[in-house]
């Protein structure tokens, strides 16, 4: 089951990097308007942000394949 959740956060990772770099293959970010450091921490965030999520989605479906929560609530 665990390994199901890394390839899961794994391939959303590796999709939302592709977007990325294809958004700054075509206009290299110019329309943020932005420096170097603001850009850094802007794409900084948003993996980091995306991850949390991704790993917490992760855990509630591992949760309830596992029945963890119906143990809990007898």
């Amino acid at each position: 089951m665990m390994k199901w959740i890394g390839m899961f956060s794994a391939a959303c990772t590796g999709m939302m990097l592709a977007v990325l770099f294809i958004l700054w293959a075509f206009n290299d970010f110019e329309a943020l308007g932005v420096g170097g450091h603001g850009l850094v921490a802007l794409i900084l965030g948003v993996v980091v942000t995306t991850g949390l999520g991704i790993g917490l989605m992760a855990l509630v479906f591992h949760s309830d394949r596992s029945d963890h929560d119906e143990v809990v609530g007898h």
